[in-house]
């Protein structure tokens, strides 16, 4: 079978309905993201959902459009074409997709962003793993703070390569997403996430060096030298992998 726009499509029964039933959605306002052939979108509806469902591939859609027309007619099921990195999504409460893998990082932010109840994903198993390394330790990354710092995530499952096709190469690893507040008070969101994102675009330098690296490109050259004057040294001294949640708050909080 042909893979559609990196996506493996789940054939193993079992894992479907494992995934289905990982929240309760009856009734409830679901959205899947990459449908793909319909396996999961069919496990959902069994179970009670109203699911909108967001697919890019437009032969896709119309098999999917073919597949579930009674669901669509009654209202049921909402079927979207478009891509879910910048397509409008609809208010929903629940998300259970099979994200594809090379848009798992822009959708999961979008996700965040946009705010739900809980989400079900499936990811690239290292994708997963560097999403749940802890604050602090030399695995964590931009996803593993921006994720933690707006959500609780649980590791439910792995699924092997040939309960997919076609099969990836990599094993592929289901989590849950429960978003929350920040432990730490964040001033601006938007700000927080730009002076992540110049961290560890600069992994290996220092802060000091990291924040004088993205003058001008990420970060404001005024807000720059108020934080290199402000920040402690203990912060200013290390690199982006050894800070904690915390740290990260007390440098994009600097006014």
């Amino acid at each position: 079978m042909k893979a559609y726009h990196d996506q493996h499509f789940l054939i193993d029964p079992r894992a479907v309905n494992r995934i289905a039933d990982l929240a309760e959605v009856q009734d409830r306002k679901v959205l899947e993201i990459g449908p793909g052939n319909g396996a999961l979108t069919r496990a959902l509806l069994d179970r009670g959902a109203r699911v909108h469902a967001i697919e890019l591939d437009s032969i896709l859609v119309e098999q999917l459009a073919d597949r579930f027309s009674s669901e669509i007619a009654t209202g049921q099921l909402v079927l979207q074409q478009g891509d879910a990195t910048r397509c409008p999504i609809p208010p929903f409460e629940i998300t259970v997709s099979n994200l594809p893998y090379s848009a798992s990082s822009k959708i999961t932010f979008r996700l965040l962003d946009a705010g739900f109840e809980v989400a079900v994903l499936m990811y690239q198993s290292e994708f997963a793993e560097r999403m749940v390394a802890p604050a602090g330790t030399k695995d964590c990354g931009r996803l593993s703070i921006m994720v933690q710092t707006y959500a609780a995530v649980q590791t439910c499952f792995k699924l092997p390569p040939q309960a997919f096709s076609p099969r990836p190469q990599v094993n592929s690893t289901v989590v849950k997403i429960f978003p929350r507040p920040p432990i730490f008070p964040i001033n601006d969101r938007r700000h927080y996430a730009d002076v992540v994102r110049a961290l560890f675009s600069h992994r290996r330098k220092t802060v000091r060096n990291g924040l004088k690296g993205s003058t001008g490109s990420m970060l404001s050259p005024v807000w720059v030298e108020r934080a290199l004057r402000e920040l402690p040294e203990e912060i200013l001294a290390s690199r982006p992998e050894q800070l904690y949640l915390e740290d990260f708050a007390t440098i994009a909080n600097i006014p």
